[in-house]
């Protein structure tokens, strides 16, 4: 373990080089679509742009070595136990149908991550990091808190490693997994861009703008909590957290507590324990609502013609 760590370490020079490189060809494309299609007017460097681009370096960067640590515990924890009866079984699957299942295990790792990421208390400590921006686009994408994402990463490692799937891959396998994160890293930028793009039934299948965008709204306590998926909308309608009106789109986002302005703050706040609040209807040990969710029916017309008093007949 010592001598991954060490290669991590040595490793920082070049990848904070190829980062760099990723950052900018990713924001020449979707700078480029959200100046041609936007959604809602934005200044392209807009506030807080620089704590996001802080984010991205960190978030890429840190979270490695938390799950590093995390493979080799639960390596050491799993290896008196044995081989589990069904891991000779995932290991004859063909390279195909390993990967269908190994990808659909991860989305639904990911769904119930994120989904308890919201709905626990401590969890939302360092996942409203990435609620708070009162703006979406797709530099908000990189604002995560690392242990936020070494949370959701190393629960999705468990679930995959635990059920014998990403042991001895072949390099046929490590390439298609390899192909995978990039699509689901650039689609990620995608559904948080600020473009004004509806994907038709394809929203069904796919995750797209709008979709992510619901996820993000703040206002309504009947719609917080809604569309945790990552590409896959359907598993939130099969949990019953799917929201997607059809030629809608938020407009207001973010969370109901202020956060530090600064980036070490963020950093740091959720290790001292504040609490952050957040007005679900969902959350599992989260306090009452004290708000009374708003109604959607339209008040009824009275009519403006006064009608003339009427005398009471004497008894």
């Amino acid at each position: 373990m010592w001598l991954e760590l060490q290669a991590l370490v040595l490793a920082l020079p070049n990848k904070i080089v190829g980062l760099s490189i990723t950052l900018a060809a990713v924001a020449l494309v979707f700078v480029w679509a959200e100046r041609k299609f936007p959604l809602h007017p934005q200044k392209t460097l807009r506030k807080s742009w620089l704590i996001d681009v802080g984010y991205f370096y960190i978030g890429a960067i840190v979270p490695a070595f938390f799950l590093l640590l995390l493979m080799h515990l639960t390596t050491a924890l799993l290896s008196p136990l044995g081989p589990m009866p069904w891991y000779a079984w995932v290991a004859d699957l063909s390279a195909p149908t390993a990967f269908v299942a190994s990808t659909l295990l991860a989305e639904i790792a990911y769904y119930w991550a994120h989904r308890m990421a919201h709905q626990i208390p401590f969890l939302w400590r360092f996942h409203s990091i990435h609620h708070s921006a009162p703006h979406v686009d797709w530099l908000v994408n990189t604002r995560a808190h690392p242990l936020d994402l070494t949370f959701i990463r190393g629960y999705i490692f468990v679930c995959i490693y635990v059920l014998g799937f990403g042991r001895g891959m072949s390099e046929s396998q490590a390439t298609a997994n390899s192909i995978y994160i990039v699509w689901m890293t650039t689609w990620a930028y995608f559904v948080h861009a600020n473009i004004r793009l509806r994907m038709g039934w394809l929203e069904y299948v796919v995750s797209s703008p709008a979709f992510h965008h619901w996820h993000h709204v703040k206002g309504d306590p009947a719609l917080v909590d809604k569309n945790f998926a990552a590409t896959m909308p359907w598993l939130d309608m099969l949990f019953g957290s799917f929201y997607l009106p059809k030629n809608e789109w938020p407009k207001q986002y973010g969370i109901d507590d202020e956060l530090s302005p600064g980036l070490w703050g963020q950093l740091i706040n959720p290790l001292r324990g504040r609490r952050v609040r957040q007005i679900g209807l969902t959350a599992w040990g989260r306090e009452p609502l004290k708000q009374p969710v708003k109604s959607t029916k339209r008040p009824r017309k009275t009519s403006s013609i006064k009608q003339p008093n009427q005398e009471k007949s004497p008894c």
